[in-house]
C-alpha cells in the first residue's frame, strides 16, 4: 500500500505519486490538495454553517462545525504557507450561511482569506460565495493545464479539479472493513474529498463516479494516519 507525504516539497511529491495532466500534486492528509509548483492549497466543500442550516429546519446538530472546519483549515494554512487558497464550492452549506457565522468565526475567515490570494468556487449550494469575507469568486477556474470547477463534468475533461460528490472508499481485508474519504484521481481528473466536518462521503464505485473513470481504472488517495493509495479494483461496496 503507497502512501503519501503530507507536506509540500518535491521530494515527497514524487513519493506521493499523484499526478494530474502531468502536473505533480500532493493529497494532504487532513482532506486539501497542494499543487506545490504554484504554491496552492485546494479544498472542497467545506459546508460551512451546515450545523445552523439544519437547525433552521428543526433539526438539531451541535452548533460547532463551522469552528472546527475553520480550526482545520487554518492549521493545513500555517504548515503548507499557500500563496494561493482555492475553494472548490460549496463552502457554505446554503446561500445564507455567510450571514450567520459568529463574530469569531468571521474573523477567523477574514484572516486567512487575507493571508493569502483566495479563490471561491461556486457550487450548487453556495452559487453566489459571500461578497464581504475577502477572496474573489469564479464560476470555474483554469490555470495552466488545470481547471478547478465544484461539479466534475462527465467526458475526457483532463485537467479537471473539482469536488462536489463528496468521495469516500472502502477496503476490506483481515476479515474486516475500514471506510475513509478519499482523493479519486486517474491521472487526468481528480475529484476531492468533502473537507467540512459535517460533511457526508459517497462510496467512489456508487454510480454517481461511473462517468468519470474507466470502470476501475482510477486509485483512491484514502485519507488515514497518512494518505493511502488504493487501486480502484481493491475497493469494495458500502
Amino acid at each position: 500500500m503507497q502512501s503519501a507525504a503530507t507536506t509540500g516539497s518535491g521530494t515527497e511529491t514524487a513519493r506521493a505519486g499523484l499526478s494530474v495532466a502531468s502536473v505533480p500534486l500532493v493529497p494532504l492528509v487532513e482532506g486539501a490538495l497542494w499543487w506545490p509548483d504554484e504554491s496552492t492549497l485546494i479544498v472542497a466543500d467545506l459546508h460551512f454553517e451546515k450545523g445552523s442550516s439544519f437547525a433552521r429546519r428543526g433539526q438539531m446538530l451541535p452548533p460547532y462545525d463551522t469552528m472546527a472546519t475553520l480550526k482545520r483549515l487554518a492549521a493545513v494554512i500555517a504548515r503548507m504557507t499557500p500563496a494561493r487558497v482555492i475553494a472548490l464550492g460549496d463552502s457554505f452549506h446554503d446561500r445564507r450561511g455567510g450571514d450567520r457565522l459568529n463574530e469569531a468565526d468571521r474573523a477567523s475567515l477574514c484572516a486567512m482569506t487575507a493571508s493569502a490570494e483566495w479563490i471561491w468556487i461556486a457550487g450548487n449550494h453556495d452559487p453566489e460565495p459571500p461578497r464581504d469575507l475577502g477572496g474573489r469568486a469564479f464560476g470555474e477556474l483554469t490555470i495552466g493545464p488545470l481547471t478547478f470547477r465544484h461539479e466534475p463534468r462527465p467526458g475526457e475533461n483532463t485537467g479537471e479539479i473539482a469536488g462536489h460528490l463528496h468521495p469516500a472508499a472502502r477496503v476490506a481485508g483481515r476479515g474486516r472493513s475500514i471506510r475513509r474519504r478519499c482523493f479519486a484521481a486517474d491521472g487526468r481528473r481528480l475529484v476531492l474529498p468533502a473537507f467540512g466536518t459535517l460533511a457526508g462521503g459517497l462510496n467512489v464505485l456508487d454510480d454517481a463516479f461511473r462517468p468519470l473513470f474507466d470502470g476501475r481504472a482510477f486509485h483512491a488517495w484514502v485519507l488515514g494516519d497518512a494518505v493511502h493509495a488504493i487501486a480502484g479494483r481493491r475497493l469494495v461496496d458500502g
